[in-house]
Order: structure tokens, then sequence, then C-alpha cells
């Protein structure tokens, strides 16, 4: 009997974890390296394999999500993983890499301003993570984006940086631009703004064909002027957010009045409004955190 207990506990510890459920775990860290690559290339003085870095870094970081709901492995570990490294590299760095490149000449006030970016960063990501837990969110919601994601934000409060590597203007490293980028973007983050999403975007049949065309050009403008057409595709991001709060508000108008009043809705029984207690192993959403940030 105690042998086969021991064989019993034996096969346990082999079977362990398929390798499938750890892919997205390995990409989120892929994603952290990649953040901190850029700070070791900042402190180095190497600001253009910085932003580099951190743009590899928001790529891999669109894939963990993606990659965690296909293999059906989503789970609180990864959500919160994903999370703390959406804050280092989203928030901790690009701010570290605008003080190292622009704002360090302005001294203690500049640190103060480079502050308040990472500080936003992690307000958003806080908000993100609390909103998961809304049960019954509007059917609109996933459509949006509630202020400027990390990736985003992380990328746009480097404009002025890598508009520097090409056209070589003074004003673009001045501690004055650093600081409004800084301060701008990071309202941005925090704020209630709507932010168009991709995850579950439609696209109307008849714009197919010219957003492959664009697309395709944005591809061949990345490849041969990478630091021209990056601030480019910043500054058209920047003009979608007018279209994100009329189209969120045109479709929250319409959902309140198409909703049943509240005495109307039948009220939940005590058994349906308790969340289900997870398990080990169970798959849970919170993975979707990977799109925000993250």
């Amino acid at each position: 009997m105690r042998d086969m207990q021991r064989g019993l506990r034996r096969r346990a510890r082999l079977r362990g974890l398929s390798i499938h459920r750890l892919l997205p775990n390995l990409v989120t860290l892929a994603s952290l390296c990649a953040g901190l690559t850029a700070l070791r290339f900042g402190m180095a003085g190497d600001y253009r394999n910085a932003v580099v870095a951190v743009m590899a870094a928001a790529v891999l970081d669109s894939l963990d999500g993606r990659l965690a709901r296909r293999l059906n492995v989503a789970s609180h570990f990864g959500a919160e993983l994903d999370s703390l490294s959406d804050f280092v590299c989203f928030g901790v760095v690009p701010g570290l890499l605008m003080y190292l490149a622009i704002m360090h000449p302005a001294g203690a006030p500049g640190w103060v301003v480079t502050l308040m970016f990472p500080i936003c960063s992690a307000l958003r990501l806080a908000r993100f993570n609390t909103a998961l837990f809304d049960k019954t969110p509007p059917p609109w919601t996933g459509q949006f984006f509630t202020g400027v994601p990390a990736p985003a934000g992380a990328l746009l409060v480097m404009l002025p940086l890598m508009a520097s590597f090409e056209i070589d203007w003074e004003w673009l490293r001045s501690p004055v631009v650093g600081a409004a980028f800084l301060i701008g973007i990071g309202a941005l983050m925090v704020s209630r703004l709507p932010t168009f999403s991709l995850k579950k975007g439609r696209v109307p049949r008849h714009y197919v064909l010219p957003i492959l065309l664009i697309g395709a050009f944005l591809v061949a403008m990345l490849a041969s002027k990478p630091w021209a057409t990056m601030p480019l595709i910043g500054l058209l991001y920047l003009s979608t957010l007018p279209f994100a709060w009329r189209a969120r508000r045109r479709l929250a108008a319409a959902w309140t009045s198409t909703a049943p009043p509240a005495s109307e809705v039948p009220a939940a029984s005590p058994a349906t409004t308790s969340p289900p207690r997870p398990v080990d192993g169970a798959v849970v959403p919170l993975r979707s955190i990977g799109d925000d940030r993250n």
C-alpha cells in the first residue's frame, strides 16, 4: 500500500503542467526582458535601440493575452504577471528614458515631472484591473478602452525623442516639450476618455481594401523611414480620440434607450449573483489584461 502511494505521488510530480500552459507567461516575461533591456540601452546613451526595445515589448504584450485565450489557459497568475510587466515596461522604462534623454538638464523639477508618468501608468492599470470585476458592463464597452492604454501611452510619450532621431531640431529635446508630453500623455492615460479597442472592432466591407492599402503603406514607411513614420502614426492615433468619444456616446445613448427599466429587470437569485469560486487549474477571463493594458 505504501509503495502504491509513493508511485502515485511520483506520477503526480512527473505529470506537472503542459508546456502550452506556460507559453503566455513566457511571452509576458519576454516582454518584461525587452523593457528592461530598453533601460540598459538608455543608460548607455543608445536611445534608438532603447525605443526599439520598448516597441518590441509592446508587440509581445499584445500577443500574450491573445495566446492565453486561444490556448484556453487564462489564469489569475498570468493576469497579475502581465499587469506588473506593463507597469515596468510602459510606465517606469519610458519615463526614465525621457528623463535621461530630455528631462535631465531640468534637474529636480524635471525629475518631479518625470515621476508623474509612471504614477499615471500605475493608476491606469489599477483602474483597469478593478474594472474586470464588473459583472454587468454595457455590451458596447468591449469596443473601447477607458483612457489611452499603457503600451500606446509609452510610445506616445516618446514621440519627441523619436522625431529627434530623424530631424535635428533642438527644441524636440527641450525639457519644456518633454514635460508637455509627460504630463499630457499621463493625463490621457488616467482620463475617462474612450479610445478605440481593436479586440472586437469590425471593419465594414467597403473599408477593407483601403485599410489594407494604408497598412501596407505604413509598413513600407516603417521599413524605410521608421523615425519619421512612428510620430506620424502617433499623431494619427491621437486624431482618433474625438471619433472614439463620439462613437461611444452614440452607442451609450442607443443602449440606454433600448435597455429595460431597472424595475422590470427580474432580481437574480443569490446563487446566481455570487461569483463562482475558482478551483485549481480553472480558466478565468482575467488574462485579457494583456490587451492594455495593457
